[in-house]
């Protein structure tokens, strides 16, 4: 694609946008100028969806907000050390933060000081893609070659690579993931030198941030692939202490986030706790890698060959979402085999067509027999499921009679 060829209609058309044109109109002007900035300017450029606005102002935070607040907006300092301030325009939250320039930076946070050029301002951000802005007037500035890059689908750091990632070492990651995201064929040359170079600086991260990036990368389109270079240059070692399988990244397309962290990182419990600590995992994505973990293990332990009774197993054991991440990442591989049966339960059972396994007898069942309320009932019960799984787990099975 050429830069003529990017949809500079479409983006000239978020400042047209009802709240969006509101509040241009309110800060940009009387001796200060307002542009959208960033995301929402990249996407539109190439018809992706435009969601959030940010904007950028020469306005110092107090003039913003005073602007808004005339205008009858809500107007909330939420970043105002760093000069953001959240306008809130008939429902719509926007982002507008004063022009910045760095003045000292320890590769985590950034001491900053308040500017009026854009340009200056374009030349802090990280890549060329992200330091695109639009005016009132529809006219979309480009003070960093941004515009040829998005055409190309090329990632590259504005100016001195290695210098943007001693900035912030974050930036490492980032350039990974917008690749991934955006690009096309190899990662820039500087880029990836520049990264390797910086890797010491990956330990500086906060585990919250890098858990952001991961999440984010392993879902790009170019996420499996993308992944695999970043371990090939030595990267993935310095922030988990496990082997990336792309392969079974790739087969989990498709799975939330935390299911594709557990399908390219996870291949026993123990990966799971190293996981869960090194990327600080909340306790649902936790669950989430453990419970793939043991149906991971179950299926390439157990019977060659997964047929109905041994998916109904499975379901039972691990779980449905469990069970079937661990049947897709391992499609292919020498074990298991899953029948066409069961793959057509599973199916079944995915799209809510039939309901999930479940033992057919219930402690109140146990007590109406005559089963005296107690620990009885309870080790009926666990001898019941123990059969009742041995038998395949079928829906009309019946507990021996005793």
């Amino acid at each position: 694609m050429s830069a003529e060829g990017l949809d500079r209609d479409a983006a000239s058309a978020l400042a047209r946008r009802p709240g969006a044109g509101r509040l241009l109109a309110v800060l940009d002007g009387g001796g200060e100028e307002t542009r959208i900035v960033g995301g929402a300017v990249r996407n539109a450029l190439i018809g992706r969806e435009a969601a959030d606005l940010d904007l950028a102002t020469t306005a110092l935070p107090e003039e913003t907000m005073r602007r808004a607040r005339a205008a009858g907006f809500k107007a909330v300092p939420t970043g105002i050390e760093h000069g953001t301030v959240t306008v809130v325009v008939a429902g719509e939250p926007f982002e507008v933060t004063s022009l910045r320039e760095d003045v000292e930076t320890d590769g985590r946070r950034a001491i900053v000081r308040f500017g009026r050029d854009f340009a200056a301002d374009a030349l802090r951000r990280d890549f060329t893609i992200n330091a695109l802005s639009l005016g009132r007037d529809g006219r979309i500035h480009d003070h960093t070659g941004g515009l040829a890059d998005l055409a190309a689908r090329r990632i590259r750091f504005i100016g001195d690579a290695a210098t943007r990632i001693r900035e912030d070492y974050l930036r490492i990651l980032r350039f990974f993931r917008f690749h991934a995201e955006y690009g096309a064929g190899p990662l820039d040359g500087d880029g990836l030198a520049a990264a390797i170079g910086g890797r010491d600086g990956l330990a500086l991260l906060s585990r919250e941030r890098v858990r952001a990036e991961a999440l984010k990368l392993l879902s790009a389109p170019r996420g499996p692939e993308v992944a695999a270079a970043l371990e090939q240059a030595g990267l993935l070692g310095r922030l988990v202490s496990c082997l990336g399988d792309a392969g079974r990244l790739q087969r989990s397309a498709g799975s939330d986030p935390a299911g594709r962290i557990a399908a390219y990182l996870v291949r026993s419990e123990g990966d799971a706790e190293r996981l869960a600590e090194a990327l600080r995992l909340s306790k649902a994505e936790r669950e989430r890698l453990a419970g793939y973990a043991d149906a991971l293990a179950w299926l390439v332990s157990g019977a060659a060959s997964l047929d109905e009774a041994g998916l109904r197993r499975c379901v039972v054991l691990h779980g449905l979402p469990a069970t079937a991440l661990a049947i897709a990442a391992t499609t292919g591989e020498p074990r298991p085999t899953v029948t066409a049966e069961a793959h057509r339960l599973l199916a079944r059972f995915r799209a809510g067509e039939l309901p999930l396994p479940h033992l057919p007898l219930t402690g109140a069942a146990l007590v109406a027999g005559g089963v005296p309320p107690g620990p009885e009932i309870g080790r009926r019960l666990a001898e019941a499921r123990a059969a009742w799984i041995a038998a395949g787990c079928p829906d009309d099975w019946e507990p021996p009679r005793r």
